[in-house]
């Protein structure tokens, strides 16, 4: 009976080390799972961020594309005027060029933003994607535009240049 007791409490021993062993684990593995979900919240913070930047800097370009249009279209067709036309064009062209960079690192930063989410789904990160997202289309809506407008410039130049 001594020795049954015995192996009782070497079992229970035993599965009091494994016991602690576990809790241990699950500590580290819920420190390192905060900060993992601490990093992800930051990169979708930063991305969420860099997606509404690269949208108000392509909105830019295509304020930049709009000017250097109305320079086209209120210039006139004399020999002086030319170097200024080819130089609102070349300044529409570069503003749309400027509008499409920006509308690809939305749409990058978007793409970050949701991976991050895809990872976690939390609200705030879901929250931070539909922002990111919406960063990426407003810039893609702005290149466009700023595309068209280069476009007008090249039919201007080609009118003002006959």
């Amino acid at each position: 009976m001594e020795q049954n007791l015995e192996n009782v409490y070497a079992q229970l021993s035993s599965l009091k080390t494994d016991l602690d062993d576990l809790r241990a684990t699950y500590k580290g593995v819920s420190t390192s799972y905060m900060e993992a979900l601490s990093s992800l919240n930051s990169l979708t913070t930063n991305s969420t961020e860099a997606a509404k930047r690269a949208a108000n800097s392509s909105e830019q370009s295509t304020i930049a594309a709009i000017n250097a249009m109305a320079v086209l279209r209120k210039s006139s067709a004399s020999k002086e005027m030319t170097e200024i036309i080819e130089a609102a064009s070349v300044a529409a062209v570069a503003a749309t060029l400027a509008a499409v960079e920006s509308a690809a690192a939305a749409a990058a930063a978007s793409a970050a933003t949701s991976a991050a989410v895809a990872n976690q789904a939390e609200e705030s990160l879901l929250k931070s994607s539909k922002e990111a997202a919406l960063a990426a289309k407003t810039a893609s809506e702005a290149a466009a535009e700023a595309v068209r407008l280069t476009t007008d410039a090249k039919k201007i130049m080609s009118q003002k240049n006959k």
